[in-house]
């Protein structure tokens, strides 16, 4: 099993990467170097993790060969010039969400990366945990049969403080609010479970902090699947909560209420009747314990890697989840529900921020 390095680029959420992702896989990842701005935190970084090599240029870690792994954590303003960057500079990447702001640019990232010799990893890391695992076992199954309806919500709090690191708050920089920073994991782990949105009703609201961008939003969607679909967004709320409520024929699940690890057991799975409940204990009686977050997310990757497993998330997966972030502020701006797959004659296709009236 070869051990691949790995650049972390960004030392604030990055070094979440580095505790949850790459530690528990010493045997598989080296994180070899750092990257950022600030020389403080820098420092303080590499000083916990001694991590020796330190530098504040990008462009250095994409000249070195020795480099495998270009993991991008920066503000969400700069991924899709640092993602395009550094597939040319053949290597492969972990980029944080949002991947970029617009479908227009992740669809120039998926060119560049047909192009290059590396492939790219968007970070979805609520995926992982007992409890969406079991759901996802059992969906799969075809046990849980027809889907109804879900409510998913993700009622988080933020307030003045978090809004004072300069970048964040701003279209420019962190190219939208609740949707985009907050929710957008929620609403992946809601697909991943019960597919595409076929079409969306959405509005948005700035009502709880003095920002630019959305903190409050809300829509319905029609699934693919027929099922309809309630999501609610606030950054208000004085408890916080993470939690998907979904109904199927045969099943409903609702996850653990935790913000910030609603991948976690405890879910609850509710079984129709007697001979579902069977169904569901053979499909799960083996089960081996999902580590939640970065942790399956990294090992995986690396499996990928190795040629041993699937690429656990991919571009298209984060195409989806923009995808729906668009059409949300495009119904929001025109009053109107907006038809799924959005294309480059959408109004939003290029910049979302772009206003619709």
């Amino acid at each position: 099993m070869s051990i691949k390095t790995v650049a972390i680029v960004g030392c604030g959420i990055g070094r979440s990467h580095i505790v949850e992702g790459y530690l528990p896989h010493s045997d598989k990842f080296k994180v070899a170097a750092i990257c950022d701005l600030n020389e403080e935190r820098l420092a303080a970084v590499g000083d916990e993790f001694g991590i020796e090599r330190r530098t504040t240029s990008f462009e250095e870690l994409l000249a070195d060969d020795t480099i495998d792994i270009i993991d991008i954590c920066t503000p969400p303003g700069i991924h899709l010039e640092q993602v395009v960057a550094a597939l040319g500079a053949g290597k492969h990447v972990v980029c944080e969400k949002p991947l970029t702001g617009s479908l227009a640019g992740v669809d120039t990232i998926m060119e560049a990366e047909k192009a290059a010799k590396g492939v790219l990893m968007p970070i979805f890391q609520y995926r992982y945990g007992d409890g969406i695992q079991k759901a996802k076992r059992i969906i799969d199954a075809g046990i849980a049969g027809k889907p109804y309806t879900a409510s998913v919500e993700t009622f988080w709090l933020r307030k003045p403080e978090y809004y004072a690191v300069p970048w964040r708050g701003k279209w420019a920089t962190e190219l939208g609010g609740v949707l985009v920073t907050h929710a957008l994991h929620l609403h992946d782990m809601l697909m991943h479970l019960m597919g595409p949105a076929a079409r969306v009703f959405g509005r948005v609201a700035t009502r709880v902090n003095d920002i630019e961008v959305e903190d409050c939003a809300s829509a319905s969607l029609l699934m693919e699947n027929g099922a309809f679909v309630s999501l609610s967004c606030t950054l208000g709320s004085q408890e916080q909560i993470s939690r998907l409520r979904l109904h199927f024929e045969n099943v409903t699940f609702e996850s653990t209420h935790e913000p910030y690890t609603p991948g976690k057991d405890p879910w609850k799975i509710i079984a129709a009747n007697d001979d579902v409940q069977e169904k569901i204990d053979r499909v799960v009686g083996d089960w081996q314990p999902v580590a939640p977050r970065f942790t399956t997310q990294m090992g995986q990757f690396h499996a990928f890697l190795s040629g041993t497993g699937p690429l656990p998330v991919n571009t298209s997966d984060a195409r989806r989840a923009l995808e729906l972030v668009t059409a949300i502020y495009q119904s929001s701006d025109s009053g109107a529900e907006v038809p799924l797959p959005v294309g480059p004659d959408s109004p939003k296709y290029a910049d979302w921020r772009a206003r619709t009236k």
